[in-house]
């Protein structure tokens, strides 16, 4: 994965990893939850500094310190690919946040479930139960179904 395609800006994006074998994490305040083999996506934002390429940067090479939810689950799993669509601007207007799009339009699949009910979504203001979705067969068509969400194309490391 090389993080100098990725553009010095804030956006969101979408990993996916997988779990070859069960696991059973604890995951902050949250609690304990059971994640049997799958994979999993998880649906963020990076609008601090550093936008993009920071945040990214922290999920592919690991964190050293566990922070938000996904790191203790990305230290566990295998990272396949990461999916980002950069925002030169935030919207005029308030829109709903594209990983409350994604993780919405993911839950939706027959083969998804949600393995930790608030994951990622302690901040959602849009209703998502979370911002982790698990599928039971690896995705097709994972970049189209972002795309046709966010209606732009999606890049990807």
């Amino acid at each position: 994965m090389n993080l100098e395609d990725v553009p010095h800006l804030p956006g969101s994006y979408v990993l996916l990893l997988r779990l070859d074998h069960p696991i059973h994490l604890s995951i902050g305040r949250l609690g304990a939850f059971a994640f049997p083999p799958a994979y999993y996506l998880y649906f963020g934002s990076a609008w601090g500094p550093g936008g993009l390429p920071a945040r990214l940067r922290r999920h592919i090479l690991g964190a050293s310190r566990l922070h938000w939810h996904i790191d203790t689950l990305r230290a566990a799993g295998e990272l396949d690919i990461v999916y980002f669509l950069p925002v030169s601007q935030p919207p005029a207007q308030p829109v709903p946040r594209l990983e409350c799009v994604w993780s919405q339009a993911f839950a939706r699949l027959d083969t998804a479930f949600l393995p930790a009910p608030g994951f990622g979504s302690s901040d959602c203001r849009q209703g998502c139960n979370a911002h982790l979705v698990g599928v039971t067969v690896r995705p097709a068509s994972v970049a189209a179904t972002l795309a046709q969400s966010a209606g732009v194309n999606i890049s990807a490391v």
